[in-house]
């Protein structure tokens, strides 16, 4: 639907809220709490600085995460102490076969004092919300967190439940272990913003995650960073960072080469280019920038695109994968040239400008 034109007033109002946030000092601001938060989390995570910034960055971005991981990895550590940096709610499901969606969503139970049904909140009712082996789940069950995933809501009886805010979902499967379980469809996989794996620490790393848990866990000592009214004003500012038609362009570029390459049946949807927008701005003020640059795309178009594309059969058969595809299709799209970073103007100016 096309939106009418505001008027010549209430663009005005737009333009000046505009320059009053996306200050030096504001963008300063994002940049200082975004690395505080990703070193309060590192306090826990050892050797994962590249995983934690994108997990924050689809956060920010009101997106979900999907780790694809061996058990052990610190996949609940994780979910655990992004709740404690950001002092928020955190639940956590183990997924079985037998698990019902009303385990979930919640549901109707009778107040025996007044006779009445009363709404009990399942546990989805959280700011994390951690879906330990969502494979594990029947699809029934997947099925009943697509609403919670895209509209932020939950209907039960009739009755829409808002969820709070902020509100992610971080769930997990394991890759080897495929017996007795429900690979999750497209449009479940589409509804996450990323695909990662944390895997692994390196030898180092993990030495640290040996001394540090010697006593006590270490996620024990940390402090909030930010509260959830500041993670809430914190990815209110990133959609306003500008996207210029050129990167748009080099976005849809990429996506559109997913949908004619050969080895792919099925390409990247229009969701996908809404999310590598969305993230491409989170990131640019993840480093003290208004405005994205090609490069912001790249960095994250794998993340986004590898769990959107499906191989054709031919593809299976030379044992090519959707990450070696999704890569070279990155590395064969040029990116535009002569965007670059918007260069700072004097603090005054801006004033001046708003005023």
């Amino acid at each position: 639907m096309a939106t009418q034109p505001k008027s010549g007033a209430a663009a005005s109002r737009t333009r000046a809220t505009a320059a009053r946030s996306l200050t030096p000092k504001a963008r300063e601001d994002f940049r200082r709490t975004f690395d505080a938060m990703a070193d309060n989390i590192g306090e826990v995570i050892k050797g994962k600085d590249h995983e934690i910034r994108l997990t924050l960055t689809a956060i920010l971005a009101n997106g979900h995460v999907l780790f694809e991981d061996l058990p052990g990895t610190g996949k609940t550590m994780l979910a655990r102490t992004i709740a404690r940096t950001i002092d928020a709610e955190q639940n956590r499901i183990q997924c079985t076969p037998d698990l019902l969606p009303a385990d979930i969503t919640g549901s109707p139970v009778l107040d025996r004092r007044t006779g009445d049904f009363v709404f009990r909140r399942g546990p989805v009712f959280a700011n994390v919300f951690l879906a330990d082996e969502i494979n594990r789940a029947s699809p029934k069950t997947q099925a009943a967190m697509l609403e919670a995933m895209q509209e932020r809501n939950v209907t039960v009886d009739g009755t829409t439940y808002p969820l709070p805010r902020p509100f992610f979902v971080l769930a997990t499967q394991n890759p080897v272990e495929q017996a007795g379980t429900f690979p999750l469809p497209e449009a479940q996989l589409d509804r996450f913003l990323f695909k990662l794996s944390l895997g692994y620490p390196g030898r180092m790393s993990e030495l640290d995650v040996l001394t540090s848990n010697r006593t006590v866990e270490p996620i024990e000592a940390i402090k909030p960073v930010v509260n959830r009214d500041g993670l809430v004003a914190m990815a209110e500012w990133a959609e306003e960072v500008t996207v210029s038609e050129a990167v748009l362009l080099y976005i849809i570029d990429l996506t559109n080469a997913t949908r004619d390459d050969p080895s792919l049946a099925v390409g990247a949807s229009p969701r996908a280019s809404l999310a590598l927008m969305r993230a491409s701005r989170v990131r640019a003020a993840s480093q003290g920038r208004d405005d994205v640059i090609p490069d912001d795309v790249k960095q994250l178009a794998m993340a986004v695109m590898g769990h959107r594309v499906i191989l054709t059969p031919d593809a299976l058969l030379r044992d090519e994968t959707a990450e070696q595809v999704t890569t070279r299709i990155i590395q064969r799209i040029k990116p535009p040239t002569g965007v670059t970073p918007a260069v700072d103007e004097p603090e005054t100016t801006l004033a001046g400008a708003v005023g």
